[in-house]
């Protein structure tokens, strides 16, 4: 593999390094908007070279990955890590992120008493 391409599609590549399960979902994702490169909306067959970075959204979180080595075919574990460098934050930890609190569907509206336990909550407390 020493004539390693210098450039390759990003669909094509996000399926290659396991961002997406298909080719079809990169696709889908990069027509949607969910894809960016340097900072740009992505189309599917927009290239990516080695140094580029790429914000993908998958599952509601943003994703950072820059693009060491272009692949454009599914190889395994180990050439998928000496192809992409993964510069996500880590998560917020679970204490930090707020409670909100749901209601059930269907059990109307809420009463003076449901009302104050939601304010109280949320901090807004009319004392």
């Amino acid at each position: 593999m020493t004539d390693a391409p210098t450039s390759a599609r990003v669909d094509a590549w996000l399926w290659a390094v396991r961002v997406y399960k298909t080719r079809s979902a990169a696709t889908t994702a990069c027509r949607a908007g969910h894809v960016r490169v340097n900072g740009d909306r992505a189309k599917a067959a927009q290239p990516v070279r080695p140094g580029d970075e790429l914000r993908v959204r998958v599952q509601g979180f943003d994703r950072i990955l820059v693009v060491k080595k272009t692949i454009a075919k599914r190889v395994g574990a180990a050439l998928v890590a000496e192809s992409v460098d993964d510069r996500t934050p880590p998560p917020p930890p679970r204490g930090s992120v707020p409670f909100v609190p749901v209601r059930d569907r269907g059990a109307g509206r809420p009463t003076k008493r449901d009302r104050r336990d939601i304010e109280k909550l949320r901090g807004r407390d009319g004392e």
